[in-house]
């Protein structure tokens, strides 16, 4: 067995049907008293109605979380939560709210209950995300990690299914990534396995019954698993790519996640031999398809966009300008990246833009 180093990342997880009904009691373990509620405007009804189980203990709602954090709006939470005297922040929502939160967290230092209502995970890692001037700066800091999270798989029964099944895409995508990470070790090889299986079983049945519980269910577990890996270990070609097209076009995270996965993952697949024979297990595929046609057949089969043409806001033209920037600042990956490699990551790019299915 190879050598590694594990670290255990700190925080409190709550799962369960009806499991919101603990609220007051998690709150009251952080010795919370002003409580900022957040969400994005879609989601302020729910963010009011926590706010309201909370009471006197609310400070306020800022229901202004949108995608990939922009700065300005960072300024602007930070700014209210320090003129309502916060000392604590509830993210309840996706990716976007969660991501606001740690905005907060990481100049403020308050601390984070999360709420998640989708499979994004970020409420699991200590990496946060802002947007300045179309390019997205990512990084990791203690203060970000949320101290609490509830998983509620019953706030998940009315999540539209195509988000579903996105959402989902994007939370396997974490720990697809996480088992070829130069930082892996055997307990995230573990989770990583059970997170994609759990999500491959949950999506068909989400798509056929959205409000069946029991799959809503497993679709959480799962996203708290890859979540975990992503918090854990780090991140490769996929989410650079991922971040590139998010931060500098303002894709929508999800969809990007989606789409991009399966090229990234045949990319990186003749250098990462063990991590493609995990994933295949989990999807059941062994024998019968890559771990790259695999994944793309599961987005396509359950409804999800498998062509970024298809997700709109970017043009194929744009595509050189996307590999540019992965090429100019790559993360660590399996298969080296750098300017020698900008015509294969252009490649990799136009096919996810037509949607070509991976061998």
């Amino acid at each position: 067995m190879k050598a590694f180093v594990y670290n255990g990342q700190p925080g409190r997880v709550v799962f369960g049907n009806g499991a919101l009904s603990q609220l007051e009691q998690e709150v009251d373990l952080l010795r919370a008293s002003r409580v900022l509620v957040l969400s994005t405007p879609g989601q302020q009804a729910q963010a009011q109605a926590v706010a309201g189980r909370l009471g006197a203990r609310a400070a306020g709602v800022f229901a202004r979380a949108v995608m990939h954090v922009p700065l300005a709006l960072a300024e602007e939470a930070r700014a209210e939560a320090r003129r309502l005297g916060a000392d604590c922040t509830l993210a309840i929502g996706g990716g976007s709210t969660v991501g606001l939160a740690k905005a907060i967290a990481l100049e403020l230092g308050l601390p984070i209950l999360a709420i998640p209502t989708t499979y994004a995970g970020s409420e699991m890692t200590p990496v946060y995300g802002i947007t300045d001037g179309g390019i997205k700066k990512t990084g990791k800091d203690a203060r970000v990690l949320p101290r609490t999270v509830i998983y509620d798989p019953d706030l998940t029964l009315r999540l539209p299914v195509g988000l579903s099944i996105t959402s989902g895409m994007n939370a396997i995508a974490h720990a697809a990534e996480g088992l070829y990470a130069k930082d892996g070790n055997p307990i995230m090889e573990m989770m990583a396995e059970e997170g994609i299986r759990a999500l491959a079983r949950a999506m068909p049945a989400i798509r056929q019954q959205p409000a069946d519980a029991q799959a809503r269910g497993d679709a959480l577990y799962g996203a708290w698993l890859c979540g975990t890996v992503l918090g854990n270990v780090g991140m490769a070609l996929h989410h650079k790519l991922c971040h590139t097209l998010g931060g500098t076009f303002n894709l929508p995270h999800a969809e990007v996640h989606t789409v991009i996965l399966p090229h990234a993952i045949g990319f990186n697949a003749p250098f990462a031999a063990p991590a493609m024979r995990r994933i295949e297990r989990a999807l059941g595929t062994e024998g019968s398809a890559s771990a790259a046609a695999a994944l793309f057949d599961l987005a396509r089969d359950n409804g999800a966009p498998v062509a970024l043409k298809d997700i709109g806001g970017i043009t194929e033209a744009d595509l050189a300008v996307a590999a540019d920037l992965a090429v100019q600042a790559p993360y660590w990956n399996p298969r080296e990246i750098g300017p020698d490699q900008r015509e294969d990551i252009h490649r990799l790019l136009v096919a996810a833009y037509h949607g070509i299915r991976p061998d």
